[in-house]
């Protein structure tokens, strides 16, 4: 389901599988993708919808919106790191999601949406999965992980969604090349923990596990908003989770102390100006242009992103942050990188087998 108000999307007959994909944008702030996608796989068994010519957007546009889901989402892991350097992570999450949440929904509500009880309660179960776990892990490792090291291991989570698609839901079959991709997966993610782990650094290993068990929880909320009660209005759908994730992100800081350690004097320009990036480029502006983009242009093509995130990562992790590119961080990453590819590969073959099935039966 296309935005309230928005022209049709092109419908990429591969759409489904793109529900793994566009998971990665969670750490922007937001999973949009998943129920728009999954309404548009109905839609791609028909011809393809496209748009008026005098619709079409401009080369600048497109350039502008792609350049925020590469870019821009790629730097947030630097922005985190910047921004817990002096601002507990509680606290940088919390701010930051009850602001972008909050004027999202205010948008929706102001274009006529009205979200029901129904909703709410859906989007409390998915602010605990992607927010509370999911984001509070993230800002809590990047204390002590590098933000190009979170970036990786974040770059997994595809592999998760695969598993639990097959085995839980039954949604879709594991094919040859999604299960090299997830060995693969498994690979990159030991070969960047392994490591520290026989080096005994500690805080790095408790952190890395802190992103994992995040990501796994994104990962079962992606899975749960399959079927759940969400909005139908990506504005809500993306707001009210965050809304109510930040509220008991704030409220969890309170209980563990983050409140008394947080004194306003001590926070440097750096992290003030990260999170208020966070909160405008970071999450209002990147996932405008990403739900421009899913009107604009295919699915496929939007889902990229996925690929390009963790590069720029480790980049600006190592430009702007002396962040370490070793040859165990590269091959881990290529790793990951080839992982994500084949199980998109493989999903999204199986996906097309049996939609052209479907047509033919119907």
């Amino acid at each position: 389901m296309a935005p309230a108000g928005s022209a049709s999307p092109k419908i990429d007959a591969a759409a489904p599988v793109l529900g793994h994909l566009t998971a990665l944008s969670r750490f922007a702030g937001y999973s949009p993708g998943v129920r728009m996608i999954r309404a548009s796989a109905s839609l791609a068994k028909g011809p393809q919808l496209r748009l008026p010519a005098a619709a079409q957007p401009s080369r600048l546009a497109l350039l502008a919106a792609f350049f925020a889901i590469y870019v821009v989402w790629g730097s947030t892991y630097l922005g985190i790191r910047y921004a817990v350097e002096t601002i507990p992570p509680l606290i940088v999450a919390g701010t930051r999601h009850i602001v972008a949440g909050t004027v999202l929904l205010a948008w929706a509500c102001a274009r006529g949406y009205r979200p029901t009880r129904g909703e709410w309660r859906a989007s409390a179960v998915l602010g605990v999965l992607y927010f509370v776990i999911g984001h509070g892990s993230l800002h809590w490792a990047e204390t002590v992980v590098p933000s190009g090291w979170a970036a990786l291991l974040i770059a997994s989570e595809p592999i998760w969604i695969a598993v639990m698609a097959a085995v839980v839901s039954h949604g879709e079959r594991l094919t040859g090349k999604t299960i090299a991709g997830l060995l693969l997966g498994i690979a990159g993610v030991a070969l960047l923990v392994g490591a520290e782990t026989a080096s005994s650094q500690r805080a790095v290993v408790i952190g890395s596990i802190a992103i994992l068990v995040g990501t796994f929880s994104w990962s079962v909320g992606v899975i749960y908003s399959r079927t759940s009660s969400l909005p139908g209005n990506a504005l809500a759908r993306a707001g009210m989770p965050e809304i109510i994730g930040s509220l008991i992100l704030l409220t969890v800081a309170g209980f563990t102390g983050e409140f008394s350690q947080l004194h306003i004097a001590s926070v440097t320009t750096r992290s003030a100006l990260s999170l208020l990036y966070l909160i405008t480029f970071g999450s209002i502006i990147t996932f405008s242009a990403y739900t421009w983009l899913l009107d604009h242009v295919s699915l496929t093509m939007v889902s990229t992103h996925t690929y390009v995130n963790p590069v720029i990562a480790v980049l600006m992790g190592w430009l702007w942050a002396g962040e370490v590119i070793n040859f165990r961080v590269l091959v881990a990453g290529l790793l990951t990188l080839v992982a994500v590819f084949l199980i998109s590969r493989g999903t999204g073959k199986v996906v097309q087998r049996e939609m052209a099935e479907e047509a033919e039966v119907g």
